[in-house]
């Protein structure tokens, strides 16, 4: 068993499972605040009970987006030493400064939102969720800077080997860095309002028509679809980037060999890398030409021109297409929904039934994205500084196995919980509707049920 590719499995399970949590944590912070500066407004207490429904959430993907990044920074020393070896005089202070300026928000001010309404005045409650929300989107920030320096290293000279620091501002503003934070928080803001519109059409199923569901619902359904648009036009503009920076991660998003002009757009393909070819290609012709240049007869860059430095092409070719289908698919759903409810203020069962599955498709799109860009960069690990296989320590691959096992099996039963409680969450609310009080609120006028719609 080779302890690179076990380990790189191992980082890359890890990351998989972590990902998941941030990718609903940096956005549902922002539509907490929506919730309660709504409330604040309005005065409807369907907004606060909206606001309980996903603080409870927000906590609980908190918490495990905590476990699962210790778990995972675990492995800097452990299965790649040669990366903080190389490399930690830049990645050690991004890290820190992650943890100094987001994390402590998050968890200081985490609490005053769970337990605090009613217990401090309307303005801590409403500045708690600010600064909580703040910290959500700081800790996008190092971490979507550090990763980004990784892609596109800038501001730094090696001396024996090391990787030293002269200008912190080109490392943090690396070239692709503005360009993968718009990105990522535009996926975070997808993710969370499919997975709010996405359980608010589970509670519609089950007969719930309270206010706050439809609050939630419609909050989900028009953020995905004024964010579906912004974030095709921004992948776009990422994808140009790459282009300039990362050629042959184009080379492999394209599945397309050789150098030329009046490249074709290939939809459908099975690369074959031993052959240098695609097998069954079903392909717009002048496609990748016009989107990547602008011009059919436009230069794309072929993966022959980059031998042994270009990463493995079919996950690459496939992690793409799959982020790209769903954002498809994410668009018609998004805008059918907003459709229905601008023109009939209710849904039709099939649309609702579709929604329930579709609350997960931002973690789908987020999965393949992050396939894309971090399968994308190998054979480096930090891009013409540190390769992949010179970052790996010396652990048995059956240590590795073992652990990779273990981690595989908590993982799974942890997902199937925290998807367990999501759904225990929403049929609840169904249930309870607007009828119960809210937290630390005696006031009997605040418990009636709101009129249905």
């Amino acid at each position: 068993m080779d302890p690179l590719i076990l380990s790189r499995i191992q980082f890359g399970a890890n990351i998989s499972f972590h990902i998941l949590f941030p990718a609903i944590t940096i956005a549902l912070g922002w539509v907490l605040l929506i919730f309660k500066l709504r409330y604040n407004a309005t005065g409807d207490s369907a907004w606060m009970r909206a606001y309980f429904t996903w603080v409870k959430v927000f906590a609980l993907s908190f918490a495990m987006g905590v476990v699962s990044g210790v778990t995972m920074s675990f492995q800097f020393g452990t299965n790649w030493p040669g990366y903080m070896e190389t490399v930690g005089n830049i990645a050690g202070p991004l890290l820190a400064y992650e943890i100094l300026t987001a994390f402590f928000l998050e968890a200081a001010f985490l609490g005053i939102m769970l337990f605090g309404f009613r217990r401090v005045s309307n303005r801590i409650h409403t500045l708690a969720t600010v600064l909580v929300a703040g910290g959500t989107t700081f800790s996008a920030f190092w971490i979507i800077a550090l990763n980004s320096w990784m892609q596109t290293p800038a501001g730094f000279e090696m001396r024996d080997g090391v990787a030293h620091a002269v200008d912190w501002w080109a490392i943090v503003f690396n070239p692709s860095m503005p360009y993968r934070l718009v990105h990522m928080l535009l996926a975070s803001g997808l993710t969370v309002s499919f997975l709010i519109a996405g359980l608010s059409a589970l509670r519609y199923l089950y007969g719930d028509r309270s206010e706050s569901m439809w609050k939630a619902l419609r909050t989900g359904v028009f953020t995905a679809a004024i964010l579906i648009p912004i974030q095709i036009f921004a992948g776009d503009q990422h994808g140009l980037n790459t282009l300039e920076h990362q050629p042959q991660k184009i080379a492999a998003m394209e599945a397309n060999w050789n150098t030329g002009p009046n490249v074709p757009l290939v939809l459908f393909a099975l690369p074959d890398e031993a052959a240098k070819e695609n097998r069954f290609e079903l392909a717009i012709p002048d496609g990748a030409s016009l989107i990547l240049r602008h011009s059919s007869s436009g230069v794309v860059p072929g993966l022959n021109d980059y031998p042994g430095n270009h990463p493995p092409v079919f996950p690459v070719f496939w992690g793409f297409r799959i982020m790209v289908g769903t954002g498809i698919l994410m668009l018609i759903v998004s805008w059918s929904a907003a459709f229905y409810l601008k023109r009939h203020h209710s849904l039709p069962k099939p649309l609702a039934l579709l929604m329930v599955p579709m609350a997960l498709s931002g973690w789908l799109a987020t999965l393949a994205g992050w396939y894309t860009t971090e399968i994308g960069r190998q054979p480096w690990l930090v891009t013409g500084v540190l390769k992949t296989a010179d970052a790996v320590g010396p652990v048995a691959g059956s240590h590795v196995a073992l652990t990779l096992a273990i981690y595989l099996v908590l993982y799974v039963l942890l997902l199937i919980a925290y998807l367990g409680v999501l759904v225990h969450l929403a049929l609840k609310a169904a249930k309870d509707g607007d009828a119960s009080p809210l937290p630390g609120v005696m006031n009997a006028a605040l418990s009636q049920p709101a009129a249905e719609e």
